[in-house]
């Protein structure tokens, strides 16, 4: 009832399509998480900016466009992908087609961690935003975040479809309100009455080696920085390219146009932001403490930052506190919900990982709404680890943040530079040709735009923690390795040959014996019906008196098979009964040796406290005894007969597995 209430009832995998997306849903599905980076990318240019001086803000409108050029270049990219490979697989199809299986794999890793560090920036980013508004949060971030996982979890649970409509609504609020905040600020700009920011008054302190003239290589390391950490804007781009099959037809075309626009509202977001809090001559840095002074002084503790955002909303709404209300909360629900887009993409990558064998086969299993929820409650519980372990500090882990997913970019245009390298040697078509070196330009040029991103992001911020995020996809990729490995050797193992068509030579039937009642006669009947070539009963002699009544009683009901005794001097069942199995099966390689073992079934949690369970520790046992088979043959105590039938319909994963209804089976 519990999970009903919480997940909803069941879909059949018939109805699949009624979870399909139609675009406007898509976009706030998939697109959120990009559309939100408007509320922390401005944050982390300005911040590192500040380490520079005043004199370094006259650069962030220049990083803003750099930042722009390259969002524009994967978009196009990305456009060409969702046309060229629209089975869902994304980056990592493109890699793993083009380059083979380690570079797919590569990318595997990078988006894995990168989802996972999306969820964990964009809630801690929203419970810093929300804190603008709601003071108490203060101190309590981490778990108001892990509780904000918790709550997105259970929704996706619920399916993409419903999910998605729960969150369109809150994603074109968030538009709206960056969309009224920043036309209402160009509106009293071109007036004269534009408001200064509430920080516009402080001073910034330049840290070494900025401080004094801050030209040459310092200046320029720092704008690399800068431009790195701008470039947070871009993640969330590569989901829609992995989330191609969850949109209606055609799949392709509408992934296309909700890629275009994606980019065309993030970069209008974006610029807007920036160039109004470079007009209000907003201030915002990483320790306003020390490096805001005001005539002067350091400000000191007692000065509480707000994100870019919440200045730019106090300011230009001072005299109307519900707009400032409603900027702020979409924001924080923005921020939030940008988690989903990684909710969205890490299960579908993870599923069909598990197809391709790299990760375990229960994450390729679908839910009872239809959605990857083995696959949904990972990332979370991953998420929430990262969030308890960094206290929920965007600052701390932005450091590990694009990374991934620009290592991603890479390898996939790359890929794709190979594509169309490998159509363009078997195209004869002139028109097609010039289509396609069109497109491999795209490809070439998006390239060389993400890789100088990439070296960038490597040389700022290694050392400040994106050596963490790279340390983890080499155990991400270490993992899937060697979980690829173990399937494969699995299945060489598993193929048939010419030996196991063969039938074994005789079967030997043991039916263990604890007392002489209904259980133990019908395993005994069940035993005499599969005709084996020799049948005994196995009894551990455990106390002297009861075994002597066990054999006669034995005796005089003519049980027409015999019945031995092994003796155990340590009070032990299993072993016993594992050594005897083995010796009858050594003593011909080619024989088999079936183990009947009778057990009870009860119908109530409370009676299997009362009940040994010596069954299942011997089964346990001699499953891993070679050429000894164990067949459990159950008897149905009353209670167990009595319970109801739960649920009769498909259970998840029934249907890839071929089984349409439980009457099938």
């Amino acid at each position: 009832m519990i999970k009903r209430a919480l997940v909803g009832r069941k879909l059949r995998s018939s109805q699949m399509g009624e979870t399909l997306l139609p675009k406007r849903i898509a976009l706030p599905v998939f697109a959120s998480d990009a559309l939100s980076s408007v509320a922390y990318a401005p944050d982390e240019i300005f911040l590192t900016l500040s380490m520079g001086g005043l004199s370094a803000y006259a650069f962030n409108w220049q990083i803003g466009l750099a930042v722009v050029v390259v969002m524009l270049t994967v978009v196009a990219s990305y456009r060409q992908n969702v046309h060229a490979y629209p089975s869902g697989g994304g980056d990592y199809e493109v890699a793993t087609v083009n380059l083979g299986k380690n570079a797919g794999l590569t990318v595997a890793s990078a988006l894995l961690v990168d989802y996972v560090l999306t969820v964990a920036v964009s809630i801690s980013s929203g419970v810093q935003n929300a804190t603008a508004a709601l003071p108490f949060l203060n101190g309590h971030e981490a778990l108001a975040a892990v509780t904000l996982v918790v709550l997105l979890t259970a929704m996706n649970l619920r399916g993409t479809k419903e999910s998605g409509k729960a969150f369109a609504v809150p994603t074109y609020l968030f538009m709206l309100s960056i969309a009224l905040m920043t036309a209402w600020g160009y509106v009293l700009f071109f007036a004269g009455d534009l408001p200064k920011a509430a920080s516009s008054d402080f001073e910034i302190v330049a840290e070494a080696p900025y401080d004094g003239a801050i030209a040459g290589l310092a200046m320029a390391f720092l704008l690399a920085r800068a431009f790195s950490s701008g470039c947070a804007a871009l993640t969330g781009v590569e989901a829609i390219s992995n989330g191609v099959p969850a949109f209606q037809k055609p799949k392709s075309k509408n992934a296309a146009t909700t890629l275009l626009l994606l980019g065309t509202i993030s970069i209008v977001m974006l610029m807007s932001i920036i160039v109004l809090a470079d007009l209000m001559e907003l201030r915002y840095v990483e320790d306003p403490a020390s490096q805001l002074l005001l005539n002067g002084q350091p400000i000191g503790d007692s000065y509480v930052q707000e994100t870019v955002i919440g200045q730019l909303a106090g300011a230009l709404y001072a005299d109307i506190k519900p707009l400032f209300y409603f900027t702020i909360a979409c924001t924080g629900v923005i921020l939030v919900l940008a988690a989903n887009t990684a909710f969205n993409g890490f299960p579908v990558l993870g599923s069909i990982l598990a197809r391709d064998g790299y990760l375990p086969r229960q994450l390729h299993t679908r839910g009872d709404r239809l959605a990857f929820s083995n696959g949904i409650i990972t990332l979370a519980a991953a998420a929430s680890v990262l969030i308890v372990a960094f206290d929920a500090e965007v600052t701390k882990l932005i450091q590990l943040y694009i990374v991934g997913v620009f290592v991603s970019f890479n390898l996939s245009q790359l890929g794709m530079i190979k594509h169309w390298t490998r159509l363009l040697a078997t195209e004869v078509d002139p028109a097609e040709r010039k289509r396609m070196q069109r497109s491999r330009s795209v490809n070439g040029f998006g390239l060389a735009m993400t890789a100088t991103v990439l070296v960038v992001v490597l040389l700022t911020k290694f050392l400040a923690g994106a050596w963490i995020a790279i340390l983890a996809m080499i155990v991400v990729f270490m993992i899937m390795r060697a979980i690829g490995r173990h399937y494969e050797r699995v299945a060489v193992e598993l193929q048939i040959d010419s030996s196991d068509v063969t039938l074994p030579s005789r079967v030997h039937s043991i039916v263990l014996v604890s007392k002489l009642h209904k259980p133990t006669m019908r395993a005994v009947a069940y035993a005499r019906a599969a005709r084996p070539s020799t049948l005994e009963g196995l009894t551990v002699d455990l106390d002297a008196e009861e075994t002597a009544e066990l054999t006669k009683r034995w005796d005089e009901l003519r049980v027409p098979i015999p019945l031995r005794v092994v003796d155990s001097p340590y009070r032990e069942v299993v072993r016993p009964v594992v050594r005897f199995a083995k010796r009858r099966r050594n003593e011909n390689p080619r024989d088999i040796v079936t183990v009947y073992i009778p057990e009870y079934v009860v119908g109530r949690w409370w009676e299997q406290l009362l009940h040994n369970q010596t069954a299942l520790r011997l089964k346990a046992r001699l499953l891993f005894v070679p050429g000894v088979l164990v067949v459990s043959v159950p008897y149905q105590l009353a209670s167990a007969k009595n319970a109801p039938i739960l649920d009769d319909r498909p259970a998840p994963g029934d249907t890839r597995r071929g089984i349409s209804e439980k009457h099938d089976v």
